[in-house]
């Protein structure tokens, strides 16, 4: 496979696990995400959790559909958002909030270093380059 490939493979599928996340905030999976939401936030947990939501559904697919050109500036979007999510999860563990399986203090550190991998996965599944 060459490396066109690959990204395209790779942006394809970041894309479609952000579609099914972002539809799991607004169904099955609300409670457990609102686990993530830290006290902070000035919203209700459950708006914030609709909210992440559809903009996961957005960037997800934004991330399938786009033309190359916009690749890019969809990667970054992505990226950001994952950045701007992080402090959930750090919440998370903090607080020791169990929810998707991550119920013991090694998991959800565990979890705190996937984070930065997606960021790099966004970046450099759409780096046009």
């Amino acid at each position: 496979m060459n490396e066109k490939t690959a990204k395209n493979v790779a942006r394809i599928f970041l894309g479609s696990t952000l579609i099914f996340a972002g539809l799991s905030h607004l169904t099955f999976a609300r409670k457990a995400f609102k686990a993530q939401v830290p006290d902070w936030v000035p919203l209700p947990k459950d708006d914030t959790v609709v909210y992440s939501g559809l903009a996961e559904i957005a960037l997800g697919s934004s991330l399938v559909l786009t033309d190359k050109k916009h690749q890019e500036a969809v990667g970054k979007a992505a990226a950001a958002f994952f950045t701007a999510v992080f402090p959930g999860n750090i919440s998370q563990y903090v607080n020791r909030r169990s929810a998707f399986g991550l119920d013991t203090d090694r998991k959800r550190f565990i979890r705190l270093f996937i984070q930065p991998v997606l960021i790099y996965w966004a970046l450099k599944s759409t780096d046009t380059k």
